[in-house]
């Protein structure tokens, strides 16, 4: 800990803040600056790119230091969560007026990736995550945006966790001291063991929602979570500064309720933010166009939870199916539009941070919540129905804050005028008393310059000295002997006269009286929405799952997709597929394709030229299935699909640095996973295996692959490859079929035809592809020489062109007389055979 003997008061002060939050950039409060000094000024001034300097001095030595304007505090605050920083907050506390001696000063509030609630710093359209993991002989999770309020937690195998974490995508996450740090877990904090501790973390649950037992929760045996959820209930009340947490509620999460996807497979189906980062190529771009934030972060969460309850999904896609025939669809949305995000306008209420216009959007939103289930009533939407019943016994609250608030209030409750006239009978009292000061002003200006005959004289006010009779020295002499001098300027004196004094302390005390009793009614009203939480948490629900079923109603009725349908038969059945992304960005017609897997055929070896589509085809089809698991329509002419219990994905590969790893040794550790976890359930897309070794290795290791999964885990699988050689598998392993997609050469182009066919293709055009890739003419030529060199089985000099010393697999096959002749003992042969031998040679040659 730092001496601070030798240092001044304040810095003693600060110093003391600093050793509560050693980690932390601690934020102090300055009048109307938040300083940071020494090595947090260092720190700040390199990741919010502010001045760094250097002002008076402590210990002897200068200080350094960087501040940033109160007014301006949520920009920086939004830039160092951007960054992954976190930040402590010193706040004056009381009047600094008042303050005898050394203002105090507290830590009020800590911001961290995971703990922020205000739409400044974080992005409306996701989920904030703040996640705690308890390691074990499983994984326990617990985890909640704090601007919804829902503590979930989980059991996980350790094996899952990567899959885990990608599909939550925290901002924050908490781990005991001594535990390995997670991959993609965001901005990474450890606690003691202790915090993890099963027990303390259920009777930490039981005291937080006040029960007995957690069995109401499905909770009692959610094991190494309970220890995560006592860890994350214990950094939350660290970070807001309270013992009391409002929370919305508890949930448990299965992994065997869900379509489980890994993070490869996340990230190769696009399903959120591209490589690019261009949002409108995911999948999400396609589906989100929900008009609120909470709307947006639901349909999120449903895509990256595709759900097996089809109870579940058909609820949705009824609510789909409603909205869709609806001839009320755009007034829904019409009226949604201003609604605003009041799931995250009740997490500040919740959390008393509420500021007023987050009271005036609430009002807003419950004042259109009537219009909205008459839309929904009134158009016999049954589906919907439920959502309606959540908006009733509301109105008291809404007429009780349009009573209480004006019609735009200040962004700050700090200097008053939210409360409307009219509300409060002793607050308009305070209000007319501080109102008539003006014009009192103007009469006793007006009064004293006619007394005094000085013309120039001038009353005023600020906030150091309070009013003041001003007079120029040249005017001096004129001064009433009644009036007591307040302040000497460089070229005119202010003063201070009895009635001047009096009315100040009336004026001043009603302004101070009535600000003080508008925080009071403020703080009121907090507390009254506070205990309406429940119903306001439903209505608010309800309201983000009717945006996002509207979203998908949308989308479907726009581009023309179909209901799936779900039944108990193994297989997948699409007619006229179409990938939902690729059909909306590209210019021209999208080619419909169909896929048929079933007990029969539950393997389709896919071949045909690059770029001829086969990536395309497996995607489509995956996303088909993923689409119908979150209840959304689909794509499709017709959709069945029966029991799936997870999607994997092998599709292209990069190398991966940070861990070390080769894009082969990627690749092979994907497809490992796939053979260890696949059932016959599973869906599971391979593309071009093996690509990534020596041609005879990786066609080795694609064939094993592509019967072990076929034959062991009997997984339906599409497994698009070059390796011309596995198209035999169709002949040789039960439930395996070819198909391919075709090009056409037109003149010196490439057509491709995007159709899939059965059987297999019977070229793959890799130097037509390669031409329109922009190779040079003279590389060009020089593979085609050594094609035709390899095609006719001779070998190629190092003059031709430079090739590997293996057996071409796509040459040529030897001629109908070669393999005649391989056929034939001469030994055994009479001179007749011979001769007719000779005869049908020379037919076969012709």
């Amino acid at each position: 800990m730092t001496d601070t003997t030798d240092h001044t008061p304040l810095m003693r002060q600060y110093f003391a803040l600093k050793a509560e939050q050693p980690d932390l950039l601690l934020l102090f409060r300055m009048g109307d600056f938040y300083e940071l000094f020494y090595d947090d000024a260092k720190r700040a001034a390199n990741l919010l790119d502010i001045t760094l300097t250097q002002r008076g001095q402590s210990a002897g030595a200068p200080i350094p230091m960087a501040g940033v304007p109160v007014h301006a505090l949520d920009g920086y605050l939004a830039k160092l969560i951007k960054l992954g920083e976190a930040a402590a907050i010193a706040e004056q506390i009381g009047d600094p007026r008042e303050a005898k001696g050394l203002v105090e000063r507290r830590i009020t509030r800590i911001v961290t990736p995971g703990t922020v609630v205000d739409d400044g710093l974080v992005d409306v359209r996701r989920d904030n995550l703040l996640l705690a993991i308890a390691h074990g002989q499983e994984c326990g999770l617990a985890w909640l945006d704090l601007g919804a309020g829902i503590v979930r937690l989980m059991q996980v195998a350790i094996g899952d966790l990567d899959a885990e974490l990608a599909r939550l995508n925290p901002a924050e996450t908490l781990i005991a001291e001594g535990v390995a740090t997670p991959h993609d877990a965001g901005m990474v904090r450890q606690m003691l063991p202790w915090h993890f501790d099963n027990d303390a973390g259920r009777r930490a649950l039981l005291a937080q929602f006040g029960v007995q037992d957690l069995c109401g929760f499905g909770a009692e045996k959610s094991g190494n979570a309970l220890g995560a959820a006592g860890a994350l209930l214990q950094y939350l009340r660290d970070t807001q500064k309270t013992t009391l947490l409002r929370l919305a509620g508890l949930a448990v999460e299965q992994s065997s309720d869900t379509l489980h996807l890994d993070s490869a497979t996340r990230r190769h189906l696009d399903l959120d933010d591209d490589a690019s980062d261009r949002r409108n190529n995911a999948l999400i771009g396609v589906l989100d166009e929900c008009l609120t934030g909470m709307g947006a972060r639901l349909l999120r969460r449903w895509l990256a939870r595709p759900l097996r309850d089809r109870a579940t999904l058909g609820g949705r896609l009824d609510g789909i199916d409603a909205l869709r025939t609806s001839v009320l669809i755009d007034r829904v949305r019409e009226l949604l539009t201003p609604i605003g995000d009041v799931e995250r306008m009740l997490g500040r209420v919740a959390l008393g941070s509420a500021r007023p216009r987050d009271l005036t959007g609430l009002r807003r939103a419950l004042g259109l919540l009537p219009a909205i289930g008459d839309c929904i009533e009134r158009d016999g939407m049954p589906p919907l129905l439920a959502m309606a019943r959540s908006f009733v016994d509301l109105d008291s609250l809404h007429a009780h804050l349009s009573r209480a608030l004006v019609e735009q209030p200040p962004l700050l409750m700090r200097d008053g005028g939210v409360i409307a006239d009219g509300f409060d009978a002793e607050l308009d009292e305070l209000r007319r008393l501080s109102a008539g000061a003006d014009q009192f002003l103007i009469e006793l200006e007006a009064r004293e310059r006619e007394a005094t005959g000085i013309a120039n004289l001038r009353v005023a006010y600020n906030r150091v000295h309070g009013y003041y009779l001003e007079v120029t020295r040249s005017q001096l002499d004129r001064v009433p002997s009644g009036w007591s001098r307040r302040q000497t300027l460089k070229g005119a004196e202010r003063f201070i006269t009895d009635e001047l004094k009096k009315y100040e302390d009336q004026v001043l005390g009603s302004k101070e009286r009535a600000l003080m009793r508008e925080r009071a009614i403020y703080e009121s009203l907090i507390e009254h929405v506070q205990q309406l939480l429940p119903s306001l948490r439903a209505a608010s629900d309800s309201l983000a799952h009717l945006d996002a079923i509207a979203s998908l109603a949308r989308i479907a009725e726009r581009q023309r997709w179909t209901r799936p349908n779900f039944g108990n038969e193994p297989g997948i059945r699409i007619e006229r597929g179409r990938h939902p992304v690729v059909e909306i960005v590209r210019k021209d017609a999208f080619e419909p394709n169909d896929l048929c897997l079933d007990s029969a055929t539950r393997m389709l070896i896919i071949t045909g030229p690059n770029m001829g589509g086969k990536s395309t085809f497996m995607r489509q089809n995956a996303l088909i299935v993923l689409l119908a698991h979150i209840g959304s329509h689909v794509p499709a002419t017709l959709a069945y699909i029966g029991p799936i219990d997870r999607i994997f994905t092998r599709i292209g590969a990069g190398d991966d640095l940070a861990r070390g790893q080769s894009t082969f040794m990627v690749e092979m550790s994907e497809t490992a996973r796939i053979l260890h976890n696949a059932t016959a359930q599973s869906l599971v897309l391979m593309d071009e295996i093996g690509r990534g070794t020596s041609t005879y290795d990786g066609l080795a290791i694609a064939r094993a692959c592509a019967v072990e999964l076929a034959q062991r885990n009997r997984a339906f699988t599409l497994f698009a490859t070059h390796y011309f050689e596995l198209t035999e598998l169709a002949d040789e392993v039960p439930a395996v079929a070819n198909v391919h997609l075709d090009a056409i050469e037109h003149g010196h182009s490439l057509v491709f035809l995007h159709a899939v066919k059965p059987g297999p293709a019977n070229r793959s055009f890799g130097l037509q592809v390669a031409a329109l890739a922009g190779l040079p003419q003279t590389v060009l030529k020089r593979a085609r020489d050594t094609l035709r060199a390899l095609e006719a089985g001779h070998r190629v000099s190092p003059q031709a062109a430079t090739v590997p010393a293996q057996f071409d697999l796509f040459a040529a096959p030897p001629s109908a007389v070669v393999v005649a002749l391989q056929d034939i003992d001469p030994d055994t042969l009479s001179a007749k055979q011979a001769l007719d031998l000779v005869y049908r040679l020379k037919s076969m040659s012709a």
